[in-house]
């Protein structure tokens, strides 16, 4: 993600649809699709379509936690749940 679009969505509010925008950037088209996501509370909860994607997810976890700071700043999401 270029700095310059990091650095708008960081300033936004932290909306459903923002935290949708910034896990399709994060994780790509296939996890978004095998996956739904939900803030509360700055734990962000994963819920996957069956065990072969969450293993995957809770895989790329670190990768992830980085790529989501990187595009909502650190501490936006505290922790992901991932089930």
């Amino acid at each position: 993600m270029p700095d310059a679009l990091a650095a708008i969505l960081r300033r936004a509010p932290l909306t459903p649809e923002k935290m949708a925008f910034a896990w399709r950037a994060a994780v790509g088209p296939a996890v978004d699709h095998a996956t739904r996501v939900e803030l509360r509370d700055g734990v962000l909860y994963v819920r996957a379509k069956d065990a072969a994607w969450r293993r995957e997810v809770k895989r790329s976890t670190g990768l992830i936690r980085a790529r989501l700071d990187a595009l909502l700043g650190e501490g936006a999401v505290s922790a992901l749940d991932v089930s």
